[in-house]
């Protein structure tokens, strides 16, 4: 028997993850005489301990989940850790990350230590992710589609899990779907992450560009303030490169305060850019803010749109 966390920042993934894991930690055996589930603000991780600690009846096994364990503090994880490093052989204990907080990181290392540790996030390689998802649901894409469906759900990867059931049984496993095949059921396009607005904003590709933004605004859900501030906080950075004659990553990397391939990114914008155009974004943006606050009588998305445009026309 192991101990098993799970962690990820999309909820309706790792909502999925948590049921598949019991799923197969309970198998043929009876879930309800099996599993004992803690969940909300008001338990007390004792009670969990207390759980993995007692031996199963007429079962096998336990499986003891305990959700939303980043809301306990150092004091309140000394009962589990010590559990943790001392398991009992008939239970399955499974930690959710989530609540409020932070997860400790003497939790996370002592599951990696005598346990395992899923972490359910797709990362920015989304494509290599859905591809794997595909497969373990038993569907065929070629890469092609594949990165298609990647690109249409952005975002929004947790309602992946949904399609695919879909998907399997209109079409049954074994066939390899064309795009054409899948799109009546993929609904409408997901939101996007900040990077890929920036990036078509830096490469100058107006449409896309303004298309970003919609999908940021609606299916992702971001008021036109927190579009500002991402585009704020994206020419700031570039702005600090100015004056300093960064030659490389290192250099950019002390200016601005970015790491690794940030830090790169940014000394190339600044170079296609300049000091006098990213100086000329500031002000756009700060105008446009002042806009969204009532100077201009315009509609949010219209202001946005405006600056989005002009910026991407900056080279």
């Amino acid at each position: 028997m192991a101990t098993h966390l799970l962690t990820g920042d999309d909820e309706s993934i790792l909502r999925t993850a948590v049921s598949d894991l019991v799923h197969e930690l309970v198998g043929d055996g009876e879930r309800s005489m099996m599993v004992d589930e803690f969940d909300g603000e008001e338990y007390e991780l004792r009670l969990v301990v207390d759980a993995a600690q007692t031996m199963p009846f007429l079962t096998d096994k336990r499986v003891v989940i305990a959700r939303q364990v980043s809301r306990f503090n150092a004091d309140d994880l000394v009962p589990l850790l010590a559990y943790v490093d001392n398991p009992l052989d008939s239970s399955d204990l499974v930690l959710v990350a989530g609540g409020t907080g932070r997860l400790s990181k003497k939790l996370s290392d002592a599951v990696k230590a005598s346990g395992k540790v899923h972490n359910t996030s797709p990362g920015r390689d989304k494509r290599s992710w859905l591809a794997d998802q595909v497969s373990a649901a038993g569907l065929k894409m070629d890469g092609g589609v594949t990165a298609q469906l990647a690109t249409w759900l952005g975002e929004d990867a947790g309602r992946l899990d949904g399609i695919l059931a879909t998907l399997k049984s209109t079409y049954g496993a074994g066939e390899k779907l064309s795009f054409a095949q899948i799109e009546p059921f993929i609904g409408e396009a997901g939101g996007v992450p900040p990077w890929d607005l920036t990036d078509a904003i830096m490469a100058g590709d107006t449409t896309k560009a303004l298309g970003l933004l919609g999908r940021m605004v609606h299916a992702g859900g971001r008021h036109p303030l927190q579009v500002m501030s991402i585009l704020h906080n994206h020419y700031a950075g570039i702005a600090k490169l100015d004056g300093v004659e960064a030659r490389n990553e290192d250099h950019a990397a002390a200016a601005t305060g970015l790491k690794g391939f940030p830090a790169k990114k940014a000394l190339q914008n600044y170079n296609k850019l300049g000091g006098a155009n990213t100086k000329r974004a500031l002000d756009w943006i700060a105008q446009a803010d002042l806009d969204l606050r009532g100077a201009k009588d315009l509609e949010p998305e219209l202001v946005m749109e405006v600056l989005v445009a002009r910026l991407s026309k900056l080279r």
